[in-house]
C-alpha cells in the first residue's frame, strides 16, 4: 500500500483538495522493524468527527455545500488523472484550518481505472453495489464481469452527504432489502422528516444532487464534473455559530465583548482595543484586528493571526474568560470572507 499510496500522491500534487505529501521518511524505531513513512501535511478535523458533534441534528447547508464542492473538486481532479481514490468515507475529508477546505486523504485503495489491483475496495457502508458484488464474487473465487470505475468515488460521496444531512449512520439503512428495491423513496423520506428543519428549495436540490450519486447503475451515476453543475451550488448559504465553532481558521471572532457605550466613546474605544491587541498577542503576532462600529458585525471583535496554530491557541484561552465583566464567546472566522470585509449576520 505504502508504494502506491506513494506514487498516486506524487502524482497528483497540487490540487488545493487533496492533501499534500512532504516527502518519505523511514522510522528505525517501528515495532516491526524499519517502515516506510509518508511526511504529509498537517490537517484538522475529519467530517467523521463533525458528524459526532453535529449529534443527530445534521449539519448545515452550509458545511454539506462546502465539503460537497471540495470533494467534488477533488474527485474531478482525481478522475481526470485516470485515478479512483476507492475509500471515501468521512474519516479521509479532512478540513484544513490554513486554506479553509476539506482535503481528501488516505489513497492506500486508490488505483489506475482499468488496472484495479486489489479486489476488495471501499469501507462498508460507503461501498458501491458494483464493488460489492465484486466482493462477493471475490470471495468465491470468481471473477466479476464488471470493472470497477471512478463511479464507486460518487456513490461514496452520496452516501456521506446523506449522512451529513440526516445527522445519522446510515450503513445498516444502505445495506437493507429495502434500500435495495426503492433506495430513492428512504431519500425522499430522509429529506421529509420531522427533524429536518431546512428550507424547501436548496433541500430538493441537495436531494436530487446525492440521488443522483446513488443510482445503482454506474453507468446513471452523475460524473464529479456534471455533479459540481448541480443549482445547489449556487444558492448562498452562511455558516451557523457551531460551524464557526468547529472549523478552525487564522481569524478569531469574539463575541460579547464590547457594549454599545464603549463603541460610542472614543477613548474608551481605543483603550478596549489596545486592551484587546495585548491580550490576543499572547498567542501568536496579530496580523490585523478589526472591530466594526456599525451592523453587521457591530461590537464583534475579528482577530487575524499569522496562522492558525495561534488561533486555535487563542480560542481555547479566551473562551469564557470575563472581559470588561462579561463571558467572552470565541469563535473562528472565514479567512476569505474576513478578507474581503464581508461580515456575516449570524447572532448568538
Amino acid at each position: 500500500g505504502f508504494r502506491k499510496e506513494r506514487a498516486a500522491l506524487e502524482q497528483l500534487r497540487g490540487h488545493r483538495n487533496i492533501v499534500t505529501l512532504y516527502g518519505v521518511f523511514t522510522n528505525h524505531y517501528s515495532a516491526n522493524g524499519p517502515s516506510r513513512c509518508l511526511l504529509l501535511e498537517l490537517l484538522d478535523i475529519s467530517v467523521s468527527e463533525l458528524l459526532l458533534h453535529s449529534s443527530n441534528q445534521g449539519c448545515s447547508m452550509w458545511m454539506i455545500q462546502h465539503c460537497a464542492r471540495d470533494v467534488l473538486e477533488a474527485l474531478a481532479f482525481l478522475h481526470h488523472k485516470g485515478y479512483v481514490h476507492a475509500d471515501l468515507k468521512p474519516r479521509n475529508i479532512l478540513w484544513s484550518a490554513e486554506e479553509e477546505c476539506f482535503k481528501l486523504i488516505d489513497f492506500g485503495l486508490s488505483f489506475k481505472e482499468g488496472n484495479q489491483d486489489v479486489k476488495y475496495i471501499q469501507t462498508d457502508g460507503y461501498r458501491a453495489p458494483e464493488a460489492e458484488l465484486q466482493n462477493c464474487l471475490a470471495q468465491a473465487g470468481l471473477q466479476s464481469e464488471t470493472e470497477c470505475t471512478s463511479a464507486v468515488d460518487l456513490w461514496s460521496l452520496g452516501i456521506v452527504l446523506l449522512e451529513m444531512f440526516s445527522g445519522m449512520k446510515l450503513k445498516h439503512t444502505v445495506q437493507s432489502q429495502e434500500w435495495k428495491t426503492n433506495s430513492s423513496a428512504i431519500i425522499d423520506r430522509i429529506f421529509a422528516s420531522e427533524g429536518v428543519v431546512n428550507s424547501a428549495i436548496p433541500a430538493y436540490h441537495l436531494r436530487d444532487l446525492i440521488k443522483s450519486m446513488l443510482h445503482c447503475d454506474q453507468g446513471k451515476r452523475a460524473s464529479a464534473e456534471k455533479a459540481l453543475c448541480s443549482p445547489f451550488f449556487s444558492i448562498p448559504f452562511a455558516p451557523h455559530i457551531e460551524d464557526l465553532v468547529m472549523l478552525p481558521t487564522p481569524v478569531l471572532r469574539l463575541l460579547n465583548v464590547l457594549s454599545d457605550a464603549s463603541l460610542q466613546c472614543e477613548e474608551e474605544y481605543e483603550d478596549i482595543l489596545e486592551d484587546i491587541r495585548e491580550e490576543c498577542q499572547k498567542y501568536g503576532p496579530v496580523v490585523s484586528l478589526l472591530i466594526p462600529k456599525e451592523n453587521p458585525g457591530k461590537g464583534q471583535v475579528f482577530v487575524e493571526y499569522a496562522n492558525a496554530a495561534d488561533s486555535k491557541a487563542a480560542q481555547k484561552m479566551l473562551t469564557g474568560k470575563i472581559f470588561d465583566g462579561k463571558f467572552v464567546v470565541a469563535t473562528f472566522y472565514p479567512l476569505s470572507a474576513y478578507k474581503r470585509g464581508y461580515l456575516y449576520q449570524n447572532l448568538l
